[in-house]
């Protein structure tokens, strides 16, 4: 089979993109215009002219109930994904990989916004899209070098980056004599200006809008794709600075397709009359770029392949064409559809809501005006008609007898409309989850209910936002992260050294040859906070049990689990770096390393010694007291018989001394 000409090949991108842009337009773009109307609260289109026009914001309030969720499941901690080695000998590249992953999505982009734009996207608009690409940027400076050596010229021009672009050699110092009177020349130096191209690659991840996608429409998945597509507009200026033709750039320069769209019209809020892209500086002017992926059989080899391919404008003028190794971009949807690539969102489960409590409030609105400002009924002829229409506080009707003006007072419909919105309420927390228990923010309901039925009721409304929070896991987001892993294995040639938790480690991922089982820490299922605080607990004291008998070489626990445990309870409570508290020992010197395991070593080995002698201390203590007990109660009691001792004496004098006197000297005596 021949190879694809460049005619037919043409023909096949441009029919793929124009059924594409067909099918998108009719399946989605409706749809998407609506949500957002109903987001941002916009009129709905059936206002009447002096009755109420409010309306309510169903849409934004569940998503935006729904999004903090989202964020704490995949955000609490810097860590989105952690890759599991496959074999022993892949746990230190694994490590490596999950850190490196890690890094580039929160150091290199803002992972954060991506993060918070693409959930949005999805439970706004049905999908949501992120593409990522290895960029390679070059950037070019100008230096002025002065009085340099030839050796330093000739080590300054042997990086090929560096362009000579003037060069001025000045003769430094003045003429001397040598030894037998010869007259040596100064010395030569050079004034060099050059010009250098830093090149520079790296993961860029963006958020595409959902008009800007387009796939083939019997796709199921990203993987069975034959057909993906980014439609956008770049300036003239960075179409050149990227490398391609000025002149056939600026001929497809001008309004685009895009500008056109119902969707972006109504994304930045402008008419159809008011079409961007009017500068007169042609460099600024915008053009269509079609960025299309799309599997073919272009070789005539008989087996498709995936090529890149970029068309500018209207006309899909190919200007590259290359064979590539993905469809760089990852999709996600809040509720899946079996067999097809885009599900459904949360908005299209709340638009009627939103209609139906709108018009209810609206309802309820009106009744309220009319009854403040009722219709009145006045007998013609008898009643002042211009006092009766100027309607001001304090004002006087005149009328030729009493009686002659009645009010008719319309009937309230607030006890009807009140269970009504209660019951859509209702319907919105059976199709969504959301809920004012779920929040803990209805008093009345859990004020009075046990801590069990209160758990259970949460845990019964996070449901369903679990649920999304999983899909996106095991979808969109654990594609982007081995993308993400597949592009710096196949582009970053050279180690990188970058900052980690205050260390500077060096990645080279050419050195991980094998694939890894991939983990998207969302942390699902684990309970709240105060329950896996607990666990946490309970594991690092077991932890310390197992190192303090069984030692360092134990078959169930390392010294850095026990760490990995602590860092984790440290996260649990809101502090994401552990290193501020906590050192990491693969990070000690090996010296360190050794002595430390020697003294664990010895104390594993000492642990039942220690126990045997830490109880007969105490059993020696316990000996030891009741000895000095009983020495203090001997020590007392030969004080007191030698006391009535000396008693008994005086005792007997005194009784001496009163015999031969014939006086009575005991009763002046007082008794101790």
């Amino acid at each position: 089979m021949a190879k694809m000409d460049d005619i037919e090949f043409h023909s096949l991108i441009r029919n793929e993109v124009e059924q594409a842009v067909n099918y998108h337009d009719a399946e989605y773009a409706g749809d998407r215009i609506e949500a957002l109307d109903y987001y941002l609260g916009n009129p709905l289109g059936n206002e009447q002219a002096g009755r109420s026009q409010v309306v309510q914001t169903e849409v934004a309030d569940v998503i935006e109930q729904i999004k903090p969720s989202l964020m704490r499941i995949f955000a609490a901690s810097d860590d989105y994904v952690k890759f599991e080695p496959r074999g022993p000998e892949d746990v230190e590249a694994a490590a490596q990989a999950t850190e490196y992953v890690n890094y580039i999505l929160n150091a290199d982009n803002e992972g954060f916004a991506i993060m918070a734009n693409w959930f949005t996207d999805a439970l706004l608009f049905k999908m949501g899209v992120v593409k990522h690409v290895f960029d390679e940027s070059e950037k070019v400076i100008e230096d002025m070098y002065d009085g340099l050596t030839e050796d330093e010229l000739t080590a300054l021009l042997s990086d090929d980056d560096v362009k000579v672009i003037e060069q001025e050699e000045v003769q430094y110092g003045e003429e001397t004599a040598g030894p037998e009177g010869e007259v040596i020349p100064p010395p030569t130096v050079y004034n060099v200006k050059i010009r250098k191209t830093q090149r520079d690659g790296r993961i860029r991840i963006e958020n595409v809008p959902p008009e800007e996608f387009l796939f083939n429409q019997r796709a199921k998945s990203l993987d069975d794709c034959r057909f993906v597509a980014h439609r956008s507009e770049m300036t003239v200026s960075d179409l050149v600075e990227l490398g391609y033709d000025r002149d056939l750039v600026e001929r497809h320069a001008g309004p685009t397709e895009i500008d056109t769209l119902n969707e972006k019209q109504e994304r930045f809020e402008t008419l159809e009359s008011q079409v961007e892209n009017t500068t007169s500086d042609i460099s600024q002017r915008d053009v269509l770029v079609t960025e299309v992926y799309i599997k073919a059989d272009y070789d005539g080899d008989g087996m498709s392949e995936i090529r890149r391919v970029v068309a500018l404008g209207s006309g899909y003028e190919i200007v590259d064409n290359e064979p590539y190794h993905m469809m760089p971009f990852s999709v996600i949807s809040p509720i899946l559809m079996p067999h097809r690539m885009v599900g459904r969102s949360v908005a299209e489960l709340l638009i009627d809501l939103q209609q139906a409590k709108t018009a209810i409030l609206r309802q309820l609105l009106d009744n309220i005006y009319l009854m403040n400002n009722s219709r009145v009924g006045a007998v013609e002829g008898q009643v002042n008609l211009d006092d009766l229409m100027s309607n001001r506080p304090g004002g006087i009707v005149r009328m030729r007898a009493p009686g002659m003006v009645q009010p008719l007072a319309p009937p309230s419909v607030a006890d009807a409309a009140f269970p009504l919105l209660t019951y859509m309420d209702e319907v919105r927390e059976m199709r969504t989850g959301m809920s004012k228990a779920s929040m803990g923010l209805d008093a009345d309901a859990l004020q009075s209910s046990t801590a069990a039925a209160v758990n259970a009721t949460v845990s019964a409304a996070q449901g369903k936002i679990e649920m999304i929070a999983r899909t996106f896991a095991e979808t969109g987001v654990k594609r982007l992260m081995k993308c993400i892993l597949q592009l710096v294995q196949k582009h970053q040639q050279q180690p990188r050294i970058v900052r980690l938790r205050n260390n500077f480690v060096t990645m080279d991922p050419q050195a991980w040859e094998n694939e890894f089982d991939i983990v998207v820490n969302v942390g699902l299922g684990n309970g709240d906070q105060a329950q896996r605080a607990a666990v946490l607990g309970q594991v690092a004291a077991k932890q310390e049990q197992i190192l303090l008998q069984m030692g360092m070489d134990n078959p169930l626990c390392t010294l850095g689990q026990y760490r990995n445990t602590l860092v984790k309870m440290l996260e649990s409570s809101g502090f994401k770096n552990g290193n501020d508290f906590f050192l990491d020992p693969a990070n000690l010197p090996p010296d360190v390393q050794q002595r430390f395991q020697q003294k664990m070593q010895q104390a594993s080995q000492g642990g039942d010694s220690v126990e045997r002698m830490k109880a007969e201390a105490e059993i020696q203590l316990e000996r030891e007291k009741m000895m000095a007990e009983l020495q203090l109660k001997r020590e007392e009691l030969e004080m007191k018989m030698a006391l009535r001792k000396q008693e008994m004496e005086f005792e007997a004098q005194l009784r001496g001394l009163e015999a031969a006197t014939g006086a009575n000297i005991s009763t002046n005596i007082p008794r101790a």
